[in-house]
């Protein structure tokens, strides 16, 4: 069976969990069950849980790995919500984020992600109820402006929301590639994205409540106090990317106190494990060639510590 979507960083990934034996690993993102897959091939003593909110990657991916059989249990869901859902969680050892949005999303035009789709959609949930189309359509300027400006980082939001505005006043924007046409082709202050892309990325994140989602969930792995349970997650966003590492500097810290104070009255004590990762890992030249896609992704890694004893 053919995978649509070829997996990022998967020999870092690799490596990162390497040290794993037995327990639970929770793929917060399976999309089409590359790292997965992978994974239950190396760990063969580990029990999977496998989490997407998009169907047709869990149909895929459940058909990919039936040879595993009960050693994987699947579930549909936002990640940002997994962690209820999981019954037992003092047995997690290992937990992946990958969340970028898969090829076969972007590159499959029924669901409206690319500049060239007859369709705009972007859900990556495709029972959710607000569309690219709905956002395109129905937001207000200033609202536009400012997912344009926050989430694509773009100076000229307020003219970009503009233009959209104008257009849809004669008729619905309806197509990616329509949408498109409006922004136009030309770049920003010498990026090398066109500002028509940034203009996508923002209106995707936004639909999908992207940052939101990330912030949720790193905050309900912060009030687990996991045991011993290594986190990698990718992102491919510098929002997104900031938002980790902040979560993983607050989580490393020892102490808690006011920079202000002269002395130390918190015991030193409220650090959850440590960052492996000083630095976020980029793919390889090698992986570039093969997968200009990865160009994007960075890979941070947190260890939550064995409580009985000292990290």
């Amino acid at each position: 069976m053919e995978i649509p979507h070829t997996p990022v960083l998967l020999h870092e990934v690799q490596e990162v969990f390497k040290s794993l034996k037995t327990g639970y690993f929770l793929d917060c993102t399976l999309g089409f069950a590359g790292h997965s897959k992978a994974l239950l091939m190396k760990h063969p003593h580990m029990q999977f849980i496998a989490c997407d909110q998009d169907t047709q990657a869990l149909e895929f991916s459940k058909k990919h790995l039936e040879y595993f059989g009960n050693r994987i249990t699947f579930i549909q869901s936002n990640f940002s919500e997994i962690l209820e859902k999981i019954p037992s969680k003092e047995n997690l050892k290992g937990i992946l984020a990958d969340i970028g949005v898969s090829s076969f999303q972007l590159d499959n035009n029924l669901r409206g992600f690319s500049l060239k789709s007859d369709f705009l959609d972007m859900r990556m949930d495709q029972n959710a109820k607000i569309s690219a189309f709905d956002v395109v359509n129905t937001y207000t300027k200033e609202q536009l402006a400012f997912i344009f400006k926050e989430y694509g980082q773009l100076h000229n939001g307020s003219f970009l929301a503009e233009k959209i505005c104008l257009a849809r006043n004669k008729a619905s924007i309806k197509s990616g590639k329509e949408l498109y046409q409006i922004i136009g082709k030309s770049k920003q202050n010498h990026r090398k994205v066109s500002q028509a892309t940034l203009v996508f990325q923002a209106i995707r994140i936004e639909v999908n409540q992207e940052l939101k989602v990330l912030e949720n969930f790193l905050q309900s792995l912060e009030n687990l106090r996991l045991k011993d349970c290594i986190l990698a997650i990718i992102s491919f966003h510098s929002l997104e990317d900031k938002i980790v590492k902040n979560f993983f500097k607050k989580w490393a810290k020892n102490c808690i106190c006011d920079e202000r104070t002269m002395r130390c009255t918190c015991t030193k004590n409220h650090s959850l494990g440590k960052i492996i990762s000083k630095k976020a890992i980029s793919a390889t030249k090698e992986e570039l060639l093969k997968n200009p896609r990865s160009s994007c992704a960075k890979m941070r890694v947190f260890h939550f510590k064995t409580w009985d004893k000292v990290c």
